[in-house]
């Protein structure tokens, strides 16, 4: 909405406002009627996205209005809305905007220069796109940067995800930040963007990443889908190399195995429900005899209806011996399910840390 009103309130020269007709006011008296009228209606105008000087150009116009009749109200909204209708096509404003509509479209060397080009505007807030960060970008900032610094982009986060991150620092690290919040009570609002700006300018000039994920989380991906031997000799291999990285990626693999420790109860429906019949029961006839897998076949067998259960139970008596391969692509297929559920957000899996 404030985009529309640019139209009605580019400057003009200013004088007194007269009610008997819409001609004889200005764009800027006509913008604020219309704001005036769409807040008396209850809409609510993100008037903070438009420059400050038109913030205050139209917070001092309405400042000066006082009547205005119903016959002219009615010309200047039928004027707006005349040119809203005229308009053929819309433009998102501003660097961000457009590099949101350009996403895909152009190189990421390119998005970062203009995304550097745009945190110098004042007209940008740093600290929108700051927030709109994935978690992993943001804590070498609480790791890194002066533990002041830190609490500003803490108070600066929605309490959800600055609590996240704080849990994410070393103890030490974590109450020193958290000390450090307390002094920010008098820090001022330029202050603060010129802190946002700064923080912003350094996020930008990081080379892009050519993986969206990190390592742990690739191996560990690939591993999930890979034959339990090879799964098994990587793993073993990964121990001798880097410990530490083989333990990492051990807590990134999700297998078949994995079921009863990581999914709740109440969703091992959903899981059934996109798993074809003829693999499920595949996968849990291929688990029978092997304590590892027949923990996890037995944990979804009871947490489902029991006609259903029933009827898969019928099924796996008379299945027979399942071939290796055809069992683990059946569980492969169970866990992929489960990882599509978890990335829709259909399910939450328990952290291995509340196991």
């Amino acid at each position: 909405m404030p985009q529309d009103l640019v139209p009605l309130s580019r400057t003009a020269p200013d004088r007194s406002v007269a009610s008997s007709s819409c001609r004889v006011l200005t764009a800027r008296q006509k913008a604020a009627v219309i704001v005036r009228y769409l807040l008396t209606q209850g809409t609510t105008l993100p008037l903070a996205s438009l420059p400050e000087h038109m913030q205050a150009a139209l917070a001092e116009q309405m400042g000066k209005m006082r009547l205005i009749d119903r016959a002219t109200l009615d010309e200047v909204v039928a004027e707006f809305l005349a040119e809203l209708d005229s308009v053929g096509l819309a433009f998102p404003g501003g660097i961000e905007g457009a590099l949101s509509m350009m996403d895909g479209h152009i190189s990421q060397s390119a998005a970062s220069r203009l995304r550097r080009m745009a945190s110098a505007s004042s007209r940008i807030d740093p600290w929108e796109r700051i927030t709109a960060l994935p978690s992993d970008r943001l804590l070498p900032i609480l790791i890194d940067e002066a533990v002041e610094i830190g609490a500003v982009m803490l108070s600066k986060l929605p309490v959800p995800r600055a609590a996240e991150l704080l849990g994410k620092l070393p103890g030490e690290r974590a109450r020193r930040v958290a000390h450090a919040v307390s002094m920010t009570g008098n820090v001022d609002p330029e202050t603060v963007r010129r802190i946002g700006v700064a923080l912003l300018s350094e996020l930008d000039n990081q080379p892009p990443r050519a993986f969206d994920r990190g390592p742990v989380e690739r191996v560990g991906a690939i591993l999930n889908v890979a034959a339990s031997a090879t799964r098994d000799g990587v793993l073993k291999g990964l121990d001798a190399e880097d410990a530490d990285f083989a333990a990492e990626v051990r807590k990134a693999i999700f297998t078949f195995a994995h079921i009863p420790a990581r999914l709740h109860p109440r969703d091992a429906p959903k899981v059934t429900r996109m798993v074809e019949q003829s693999q499920l029961v595949t996968a849990l006839a291929a688990a029978q005899g092997r304590p590892e897998l027949e923990e996890a076949a037995e944990f979804l067998l009871a947490n489902i209806s029991q006609r259903l259960a029933q009827g898969l139970r019928e099924e796996i008596a008379t299945r027979g011996k399942v071939k290796e391969k055809d069992g683990e692509a059946a569980m492969t297929a169970i866990v992929a399910a489960i990882r599509a559920l978890e990335t829709a957000g259909d399910i939450t899996l328990i952290r291995e840390e509340e196991d």
